[in-house]
């Protein structure tokens, strides 16, 4: 599901610093009460109205033996389990 657009966003804190309560504003607005909240805590802590980035994970990178397994599946993709165990390297 995409971020809430900043439009938004700006309105809803619009609304929160005239005063009106957070349960109020996400009625107006169809939104949940604890969204309304945490667009308010992310602005006090951070001082930021925009979405917050999600982390981009980078997949884990295999080493020593299992990296030698990865390139012989590569250079044999149509061998068997039986033939990679024979022809995988001992430790």
């Amino acid at each position: 599901m995409a971020p809430y657009s900043t439009d938004l966003r700006s309105r809803v804190l619009r609304d929160s610093d005239a005063g009106m309560p957070s349960k109020e504003a996400a009625a107006k607005y169809s939104v949940s009460r604890a969204w309304v909240d945490r667009v308010k805590q992310r602005r006090r802590e951070t001082g930021r109205e925009d979405a917050a980035q999600a982390d981009q994970v980078s997949p884990p990178r295999v080493r020593g033996p299992e990296d030698r397994l990865v390139a012989l599946m590569t250079a044999r993709p149509d061998a068997t389990l039986a033939e990679l165990r024979d022809a995988r390297p001992t430790r």
